[in-house]
């Protein structure tokens, strides 16, 4: 896939050797005498073939979570699959407490940070690890511009519902987030059984092609991300797209859209 998104500049490492000795890449030279790799028609159809068995192999919530992701994308969106954030709830959480507590440990080490340090009572609430299916913010370099949004997908009632009666998991994607959304296909529920905070996408049709429905915007507050969500971004790789064109890849803006530009959520 990186040789075919690369319009034919040449890597020169291992992988190369072995697609060119298996005859699924040729060498190739330009008129100014540039070398070039590409594709033979067997590697072509040896692409098509992975890319349909790695299709079928992925659950509708992965399908539909990557599908929602080529939309935010599209929108001018950087976008994240199942990070681990560390989010602030009122509501008590030993469990969620203790996942962020080690996750402060493994980050920090022997130097915490001053907050943790400090003797000086704990703000209310308490600490939770909140795993979004999608974490998204603009593609900006202003700070304030960036809105981060959090959608939670969900392909059954049933995993709406249990969903919706953990409180303290629906806090923290607020914590983090200017707008929460929760997506899901037509017929699972309607937007009136959603808390009115969150926003509701809904899926008209099949997950590959069906048109994704701005039923109810979400609420939007002001968010800035706190330093450890930085650097869980930092350690992080975003969703890659196969439909990302090459010339985005090379700094252009070709199929995205400027950072002040309209995003999924209230920006669909």
């Amino acid at each position: 896939m990186a040789i075919w998104r690369s319009a034919g500049w040449p890597c020169r490492d291992a992988i190369e050797i072995d697609l060119l000795a298996a005859g699924w890449a040729t060498q190739a030279q330009t008129p100014e005498g540039h070398e070039t790799i590409r594709l033979t028609d067997a590697g072509i159809r040896l692409l098509a073939e992975s890319r349909q068995r790695n299709q079928r192999s992925l659950s509708a919530h992965d399908r539909l979570a990557l599908r929602v992701a080529a939309h935010l994308a599209a929108a001018g969106r950087i976008v994240w699959r199942e990070l681990s954030l560390r989010a602030r709830v009122a509501a008590g959480d030993e469990a969620g407490a203790a996942a962020a507590a080690m996750a402060d440990h493994a980050l920090w080490q022997d130097d915490p940070p001053l907050a943790a340090a400090s003797s000086a009572p704990a703000a209310p609430g308490a600490w939770r690890m909140a795993r979004p299916d999608l974490f998204s913010v603009r593609n900006t370099t202003v700070e304030d511009y960036l809105q981060p949004m959090v959608h939670e997908i969900k392909v059954s009632r049933a995993d709406l519902l249990s969903d919706l009666r953990h409180e303290a998991k629906r806090e923290s994607y607020r914590w983090l987030s200017c707008e929460t959304y929760y997506v899901f296909p037509a017929g699972v529920a309607q937007a009136q059984e959603i808390p009115e905070t969150f926003g509701v996408l809904v899926l008209e049709g099949p997950i590959e092609s069906g048109a994704l429905v701005l039923e109810r915007p979400a609420m939007h507050q002001p968010c800035k991300l706190p330093f450890a969500a930085w650097m869980a971004l930092a350690k992080a790789t975003p969703v890659r797209l196969d439909e990302e064109p090459a010339q985005h890849l090379l700094g252009g803006d070709a199929g995205v859209s400027p950072p002040g530009s309209s995003a999924a959520g209230s920006d669909a």
